[in-house]
């Protein structure tokens, strides 16, 4: 199949696509404008609450011993990162008629999402297990999850992103495209991309479905099997001790349903379109990374505190003049 493919790639040479035309959110220029308003506020938030946190943790030297919050200031990493990949882009087509994005741009776009995105659900899946022995065995919590562990396994989050991107990139970047080059989206993805190329798609649609929502199912069920584990656990607890775990895991688990529940709609089924797949990808690129900091900090006495250390910090190294 490989050779079929590479052999259409020479016969295609000449009217090979070397760009794709982004659809967008909507056609209408005003509501154009009203999303580009609407979306500059949401970034800011992404930005502003995002690099927060990793300051607040990473200045903290308590709260970045405890694993929980170390894992925290790398989704906050994670977020800002994934945020960045396709805001900024879809920003910048709200106040242009003509969407273009090149194929190199293309490529790299479907590799930082994938690759950012598949390191998310990884280290959202540790969080849960890291949420599970604090709960389940508390008094050999810090012995268990010690700094070297935590390291080890953001390490493999990242591995696995990696490898995850690769596999996605290498299978997109063999296909001919001769045209169309339309894409119903606001940035580049696999399911979008695969459509417009000009062979038989059917056995790499079968891997890329097998690959990203094979990913986004099994880390999925493996968070929610932890959390119910955990809610299990909680039954013999005393009430104050429950309530507080039970707002930790409420928390996380909006979260994980946010990331989680898009990306199995839109990956783990045959490549068609619906016309909810673009509210589906706003929540996964722009709502998750807004709505993270907020959620994992909003009645988060520990972070509190460490964010008005901060700010005392700021205040003492620059003073109002």
């Amino acid at each position: 199949m490989s050779l079929g493919i590479l052999d259409l790639m020479r016969k295609e040479n000449d009217s090979k696509v070397t760009e794709f035309v982004l659809l967008g959110l909507s056609s209408s220029w005003e509501l154009q404008l009203f999303l580009f308003l609407i979306f500059v506020l949401l970034y800011m938030v992404i930005v502003l609450g995002n690099v927060l946190i990793m300051l607040t943790v990473w200045t903290d030297a308590y709260l970045l011993q405890l694993p929980m919050y170390f894992f925290l200031g790398h989704l906050s990493f994670l977020d800002l990162c994934l945020s960045c990949v396709t805001v900024p882009k879809m920003l910048g087509d709200f106040l242009q008629e003509g969407k273009v994005i090149s194929f190199s741009g293309c490529l790299a776009q479907i590799y930082f999402l994938h690759f950012l995105g598949a390191s998310e659900m990884l280290l959202l899946t540790v969080m849960a297990y890291d949420r599970y022995v604090a709960i389940g065995n508390p008094l050999h919590y810090l012995t268990v999850m010690n700094h070297q562990l935590c390291v080890q396994l953001v390490f493999a989050c990242w591995c696995g992103g990696f490898i995850h991107s690769i596999t996605q990139v290498t299978l997109v970047i063999q296909l001919p495209f001769c045209g169309p080059n339309e894409l119903d989206n606001f940035y580049c993805d696999v399911p979008q991309v695969i459509k417009l190329a000009c062979v038989d798609t059917y056995v790499i649609e079968v891997l890329m479905v097998s690959n990203s929502g094979l990913l986004s199912l099994i880390c999925f069920l493996v968070l929610l099997f932890s959390y119910a584990v955990i809610l299990i656990t909680l039954r013999t607890r005393f009430r104050q001790g429950r309530s507080k775990a039970l707002s930790t895991c409420a928390s996380h688990l909006t979260v994980v349903s946010l990331i989680f529940v898009p990306c199995v709609f839109i990956y783990l089924r045959p490549f068609c379109s619906f016309s909810v797949d673009k509210v589906f990808s706003v929540f996964y690129t722009v709502i998750t990374p807004m709505l993270n900091p907020l959620i994992y900090t909003l009645r988060n006495a520990d972070v509190k505190t460490a964010m008005k250390k901060l700010r005392k910090t700021c205040d003492f190294l620059l003073p109002c003049q």
